[in-house]
């Protein structure tokens, strides 16, 4: 995970009783004691013992008590070191990782796999499943014809190589025969079939350029109507599942409500949320924001994990959860790793030449 491990001065006993107390805080969401960390971190220690080194993990910022709680509870920093250096993160098992495949067949369509891969992180995390959308411009188009409709108006019927079937209607500079649309969309289907429209522009434009002076008339019409057609329309900009999820974790007052409500704003509003995810999709493999690291207001009292998913190793997005800072790293994690790479899997095989 690319964040940088603070080096703080902590020997073996200290790294044992944080991972106990980060473990026993994340399974009961009660401030942990002396006599309870004796009791489960595996150390022949006294209690006397437990409070001194809980005093020390105090002053490196690690540790917090609460109120007047007798107990202390993990900083966003205590999390940073549990994770960077105490915590044991294995793959899921061949079952487990086999159950996620079913539930994202290569069949379905780009925004299908989409939707269903928040919808599965949410549910078998039982937090919030974020993905970011490909523009259409990241994916290679298969066949494109054109329909008159009436005057300078033509129906685009643009199908990708995931299956999906985009349909536009564009206006022309002037009107085009039946004749002439055929004749630049079979042109196009045989220049530029299996390329993305990214791409499509760029060589349109150089071609252009090369032929300028002596542009024929079926190069001239290719650019206009190619121009037209291989715009990208708006699109999601991510799917979100199990916002609802949140409602009853880390909720302890009005200050906890007030931040669920900002950050479900903030699903509403997308921008900053999409900001934060395209920096995690900028890193390579699993991306970890705990509470503020994210610099994300609406995110300070939650955890992000992410991981980058692609096809024939470019970034097409991030997918990831959004939970307390309260969660079972070690199990949610994998999750998000074995749903990118079978996200990955999956758009590879679907957008295979057929």
């Amino acid at each position: 995970m690319s964040r940088h491990v603070p080096h703080l001065p902590l020997d073996a006993r200290a790294r044992q009783l944080l991972r106990a107390l980060v473990s026993q805080y994340v399974a009961d969401g009660q401030p942990v004691g002396s006599r309870a960390l004796a009791r489960t971190s595996g150390l022949d220690v006294s209690p006397a013992t437990i409070r001194n080194v809980m005093s020390d993990l105090e002053e490196l910022g690690l540790v917090a008590a609460p109120h007047t709680s007798a107990g202390r509870v993990p900083t966003v920093q205590g999390y940073r070191v549990f994770v960077d250096s105490l915590l044991e993160v294995r793959p899921l098992g061949q079952p487990q990782v086999e159950e996620l495949r079913r539930e994202l067949p290569a069949t379905a369509t780009t925004p299908d796999l989409l939707n269903s891969a928040s919808s599965l992180l949410s549910q078998v995390t039982h937090f919030v499943g974020v993905v970011t959308v490909p523009q259409h411009q990241e994916i290679p188009f298969r066949h494109i014809d054109f329909v008159p409709l009436d005057q300078r108006r033509t129906l685009v019927i643009l199908v990708f190589v995931d299956g999906q079937v985009q349909n536009r209607v564009i206006e022309l500079e002037r009107a085009y025969s039946a004749g002439e649309l055929e004749q630049v969309a079979n042109f196009l289907n045989a220049q530029f079939s299996g390329q993305r429209l990214d791409e499509i522009r760029l060589r349109l434009l150089r071609d252009m350029q090369e032929t300028s002076n002596q542009m024929n008339r079926l190069m001239a019409s290719t650019v206009e109507l190619a121009q037209a057609a291989f715009q990208t329309a708006p699109q999601p900009d991510m799917f979100v599942a199990g916002q609802t999820n949140l409602m009853g974790v880390g909720v302890h007052d009005l200050s906890d409500m007030d931040r669920l409500r900002e950050l479900f704003e903030a699903f509403q509003r997308k921008r900053d949320l999409l900001a934060v995810l395209e920096r995690c999709a900028r890193a390579e493999g699993v991306r970890l924001f705990i509470g503020e690291e994210s610099g994300f207001a609406a995110l300070d009292k939650y955890s992000l994990i992410t991981a980058p998913y692609g096809v024939e190793g470019r970034v097409l997005g991030v997918l990831g959860v959004i939970g307390p800072t309260r969660m079972a790293y070690e199990r949610v994690i994998p999750v998000v790793q074995a749903t990118a790479q079978i996200l990955s899997g999956a758009l590879n095989r679907n957008q295979a030449p057929q």
